[in-house]
């Protein structure tokens, strides 16, 4: 692979993430739980410690990844996806963000396809991560709005 294009790679992730943080901050605004902010707190986090993983990518620090599978709920596959308003409920914003995580976990699955051995994994992990917070989404999604309807 071109170091441009491995560059460019790296770049869009970390925009990317970028994003993810920022979307998580602006929905802690919009909760009204303190469970829910403190939920979204730890997704911000982890997308920030995403940022840290690929800026190490730059410099080859990468450490002995372990990639494991995660369940998938599917819930979000048949949900429409919805703009992030200022009147969101909390059932909206579980929509919004098992969206957002979806779409960031087949990115990184698209992308682990178009780089070496050692980058896939690195992105193949970055996805078990974001698949991660889309099943915390989706068991919420489960607990709190299909069981009570």
């Amino acid at each position: 692979m071109y170091k441009t294009n491995f560059e460019e790679i790296i770049n869009f992730a970390i925009e990317r993430e970028k994003e993810a943080v920022e979307f998580y901050q602006n929905l802690q605004t919009k909760v009204r739980f303190k469970n829910q902010k403190n939920m979204l707190k730890d997704l911000e986090k982890m997308e920030e410690g995403h940022i840290k993983i690929l800026k190490n990518l730059r410099q080859k620090k990468l450490k002995d990844l372990k990639l494991k599978e995660v369940l998938d709920l599917k819930i979000s596959n048949y949900l429409v996806e919805k703009e992030p308003t200022e009147d969101m409920d909390f059932q909206d914003i579980l929509i919004v963000a098992m969206k957002r995580e979806e779409a960031s976990t087949n990115l990184y699955k698209d992308l682990s396809t178009k780089v070496d051995a050692e980058t896939k994994k690195l992105f193949l992990k970055l996805a078990q991560e974001e698949a991660g917070h889309k099943l915390q989404f989706e068991t919420l999604y489960d607990e709190h709005v299909l069981r009570e309807n």
